[in-house]
């Protein structure tokens, strides 16, 4: 049997989501028709719109229906005058980043800091947005998103600040109302939704141009037709992913991934855990290797039966070192040997056990060919 260890690429879907869009595929109706049909299937957005609010804390704030995370970080930013963002973005963030702009500094720890470069000058106002992760995607590091928009707030002219809570939506009892955020990137197959559908959520009152133009969907934000089937299963599986977190799901992968990595640094103390000493997701392990190039550990682990990653799905498959990781200290050479752990609530402990004798005696083979 396979083992399914990169939730953080995409989780499986969720029986309820299914559900959900099999009920949506029944509809005929074009939710901005106004007769039967079309009230019908208007409904069905609606109702999913409320329970990914009711999910995520965003009661009282706009949620704009997109095609993914990507769409919305693209409508979030397109009209900014300047954006500032650390190294450790997301590609979708960071692809709006000037390429030779300044960046936002990150410690040793993955710690996003604001300060230095607000105290240096850099200007942010009107038009401007601050973008940071709530959670990495690579090493689970989380960031403290309230407190960075408590400094953003006492600057003099305050910038939006954009959270991606992509990865940290439905592992984590994330709140959009408390982060601090004024836009936040929600994605529905990170958390056992369809993939192809994802949501910007935004403060109300807070107006951006829209990119897609056209009809007017999405209180004029985003035009065309909306995704029934994929927005009623987003929102089903919101309301079972918040269900999993509040019975305390997470907290049990959280005990597997540790015994994971006791496991493996019991067995090579040379082995280093990426953010290890911050705050973290509870499924995510970020192991590097002294000598064991990342993309080859995933394909050996794959013939023996285990799905990791070598990086954040959209770069998986390109050979290249993580920007997270040498924004976070780390050499090339290093962050190229990174692998990717991320466990799912369905992980069990066999599951781990299987895969940390599998890696270590493919590393001691690795090792031994290297002598």
């Amino acid at each position: 049997m396979r083992v399914y260890l990169d939730h953080n690429a995409t989780a499986p879907m969720r029986p309820e989501a299914k559900a959900a869009m099999l009920e949506a595929m029944e509809l005929t109706g074009n939710p901005s028709s106004v007769h039967g049909e079309g009230r019908a299937a208007k409904a069905l957005v609606e109702r999913a719109r409320g329970q990914i609010a009711a999910a995520f804390g965003a009661e009282g704030a706009d949620i704009v229906f997109t095609s993914g995370a990507t769409e919305a970080a693209s409508l979030a930013l397109a009209g900014a005058s300047e954006i500032h963002a650390a190294e450790i973005e997301h590609d979708c963030v960071r692809a709006w980043l000037p390429e030779l702009g300044p960046r936002l500094p990150v410690d040793a720890d993955a710690q996003i800091d604001i300060a230095p470069a607000l105290d240096a000058g850099v200007s942010v106002g009107i038009g401007a947005v601050v973008a940071v992760q709530a959670a990495n995607s690579e090493t689970g590091v989380l960031q403290r998103t309230d407190k960075i928009a408590e400094r953003l707030a006492a600057t003099e002219l305050r910038p939006l600040l954009l959270v991606d809570a992509v990865q940290v939506a439905g592992k984590l009892p994330w709140v959009f109302n408390w982060s601090g955020a004024d836009m936040a990137l929600i994605s529905a197959h990170k958390f056992g939704g369809p993939k192809g559908v994802g949501a910007l959520i935004l403060r109300r009152g807070l107006d951006l141009p829209a990119i897609l133009k056209g009809g007017g969907q999405e209180m004029g934000r985003r035009s065309g037709t909306e995704n029934i089937a994929g927005i009623a299963g987003f929102g089903a599986a919101a309301t079972a992913a918040i269900q999993d977190v509040e019975n305390g799901a997470w907290a049990r992968v959280e005990k597997l991934r540790n015994i994971l990595e006791k496991t493996m640094e019991d067995a090579d103390p040379e082995l280093i855990f990426a953010g290890k000493i911050s705050a973290r997701l509870p499924n995510t392990s970020c192991i590097v290797a002294p000598a064991w190039k990342g993309e080859t550990q995933v394909m050996q682990m794959d013939l023996a039966g285990f799905a990791i990653s070598a990086g954040s799905a959209c770069s998986s498959g390109k050979v290249k070192a993580s920007a997270a990781l040498m924004a976070m200290g780390f050499t090339e050479g290093q962050a190229a040997r990174a692998i990717r752990v991320s466990l799912g609530a369905e992980t069990t402990r066999g599951d781990i056990d299987r895969f940390a004798n599998a890696w270590l005696a493919a590393y001691e083979r690795h090792k031994a060919r290297a002598a």
